[in-house]
C-alpha cells in the first residue's frame, strides 16, 4: 500500500498493512510500524482507534514511552488536548527522577526514568507505547506512574478507574496477558489477525 492511498472502506486496523517487515535480521523487531506514521490518514485513524475505548473517560495526562511511544503518545495528547509526559531511558533527564529497571522484548536489561514533578497523587494517566511484546517495558512504566501516585486503570469487579494502556499491538504473551488482565487496554489489531501478530507473521 502506498503512502497516498486511502481505502474506500476504512475498517479498524486497515493501516496495519502499511507497516514494514524486518529485513535486517534477528537483532531487530519483527515489524516496523514507523511507515504507518508517514501516512496522514493512517496515523489519524490509528490514534482514533486507540482512543475510542477511552471516550468519555477522565484522562488528566498522556504518558509515552521512549522512544516510539512518543509519536503515538503526543498525537493522542494533542487530540485529547492534554499534556504529554515523556518516560525516558535512563540518563537523559537533567532533573530529579525516579528510576525503574526492566527487561525489554529482546531480553536486554535496561532502566527507564520519569521526572518526579509531573505526576501528583490521583493523576489519571493514559500510558502509550508503540508495541507491547513481552510486557516488560510497559510494566516498568506502570510501576513508575504508580510509585509517584498516578493512576492507571485497574480492572476488578468493583473498581475501574477510567485511564489505561494503549499500543498498536498488545501480544498475547505472558507479560501482555498480565497487563490486559489488570488494566484497561486498547490496541488496533482485529481479533482475526491477533494470532498472526502473536506468532510474528
Amino acid at each position: 500500500m502506498d503512502l497516498c492511498h486511502v481505502p474506500a472502506t476504512r475498517e479498524k486496523g486497515w493501516y496495519l498493512a502499511l507497516m514494514a517487515p524486518n529485513v535486517k535480521g534477528p537483532n531487530y523487531a519483527w515489524l516496523d510500524p514507523s511507515r504507518l506514521y508517514c501516512h496522514p490518514q493512517g496515523l489519524q485513524d490509528c490514534v482514533a482507534d486507540l482512543l475510542q475505548p477511552f471516550q468519555g473517560d477522565a484522562i488528566d495526562m498522556v504518558a509515552g514511552i521512549d522512544a516510539m511511544g512518543f509519536i503515538l503518545g503526543t498525537a493522542a495528547a494533542a487530540r485529547l488536548q492534554k499534556g504529554f509526559l515523556a518516560i525516558r531511558k535512563a540518563g537523559h533527564l537533567c532533573v530529579q527522577t525516579v528510576a525503574q529497571p526492566y527487561t525489554d522484548y529482546s531480553g536486554r536489561e535496561k532502566v527507564m526514568e520519569v521526572r518526579t514533578d509531573a505526576i501528583s497523587p490521583g493523576l489519571r494517566i493514559l500510558l502509550v507505547d508503540q508495541w507491547v511484546e513481552t510486557g516488560g517495558t510497559m510494566r516498568a512504566a506502570i510501576e513508575l506512574v504508580e510509585r509517584l501516585g498516578g493512576v492507571v486503570a485497574v480492572l476488578s469487579p468493583s473498581v475501574c478507574v477510567p485511564t489505561g494502556v494503549a499500543a498498536i499491538c498488545m501480544e498475547n504473551s505472558e507479560g501482555g496477558k498480565w497487563i490486559q488482565e489488570r488494566y484497561k487496554c486498547s490496541h488496533c489489531v482485529p481479533p482475526r489477525l491477533q494470532p498472526r501478530f502473536d506468532q510474528h507473521q
